[in-house]
């Protein structure tokens, strides 16, 4: 079954989460509501430009946990002038020596924007220190400054979501097999992977321990289950929905303008570059 359509009249924002009970859907109406979900995140979009809101949407978890995929889904009809997608690779020997943050500042939304980050500066309680990438005062200062930097940008008026992606033990090696035996997703396979995989209990306290300093009231962790990929894919996006009250924004008509009519004769196709139609798609 679907979910009904919310009442155009009243805030998108429904103000019930989580909702009373459980819906399960077929395939079919899973694909039904992301198109519904995905239109409505096209109508926050359009709030948040009206407004001149800026919007951070944190994406952490364990490897295989899904984060690419949901960020895909949630992004697929949305401008990429207003809401941006960040993924930074390993800091260079040069952002080594600046403020932690300092390289994670410049990607911050301006007004109408929203910056969803795949992997953030949580790196530092993560990966970088179970792998020993930082020292131990490195990460003790984390620790210290990271609430008091993301008060610091709630108090600048940004809204600061946080998501951690939650896979099991047995559902993550499932994940991993699958791209090791899978050639398009083997790509998603680093040596660091198989250390987060070979090392899971060092991860798991280092999450509770990040948890512990950072779940922070103005900005506390949202955790999803994964196991269920589709699941987790409407889940978070109809919580995310439910965060930022928004309203439909208000359009013109809009009317196509008469084509040109004068004369013009195009070139032949047989002097350009034409691309061979090797496929018919009925």
């Amino acid at each position: 079954m679907a979910i009904a359509k919310k009442d155009k009249k009243k805030k998108k924002q429904d103000g019930q989460w989580p909702p009373k009970k459980k819906v399960v859907l077929s395939k079919k109406d899973y694909e039904n509501e992301l198109r519904r979900l995905q239109v409505e995140l096209v109508q926050l979009e359009e709030w948040v430009r009206n407004r001149g809101l800026r919007v951070v949407v944190l994406f952490e978890g364990r490897d295989t946990a899904g984060k690419g995929g949901v960020i895909k889904r949630m992004t697929a009809l949305l401008n990429p002038r207003f809401v941006r997608v960040v993924a930074l690779p390993a800091p260079t020997e040069r952002e080594r020596t600046q403020w932690y943050f300092q390289r994670y500042i410049g990607h911050l939304p301006s007004a109408g924007e929203m910056v969803l980050f795949d992997r953030s500066w949580y790196n530092r309680a993560g990966v970088e220190r179970v792998m020993g990438f930082c020292t131990d005062e490195e990460y003790d200062e984390f620790m210290r400054t990271c609430p008091q930097f993301e008060r610091m940008l709630v108090r600048a008026g940004i809204i600061l979501i946080k998501y951690w992606l939650s896979v099991s033990d047995d559902e993550q090696e499932r994940r991993f097999l699958g791209r090791i035996n899978d050639p398009s997703k083997r790509w998603k396979l680093s040596p660091m992977d198989l250390q987060a995989r070979a090392r899971w209990v060092d991860y798991s306290e280092a999450k509770d321990q990040m948890f512990a300093y950072t779940d922070i009231h103005e900005a506390p962790w949202h955790v999803v289950e994964t196991d269920n990929k589709r699941a987790a894919h409407l889940n978070l996006m109809r919580h995310f929905l439910s965060l930022i009250p928004y309203e439909e924004v208000p359009h013109e008509d809009i009317k196509l303008p008469p084509r040109q009519k004068r004369s013009y004769t195009r070139p032949p196709k047989s002097s350009q570059h034409m691309v061979p139609i090797t496929y018919e798609v009925k």
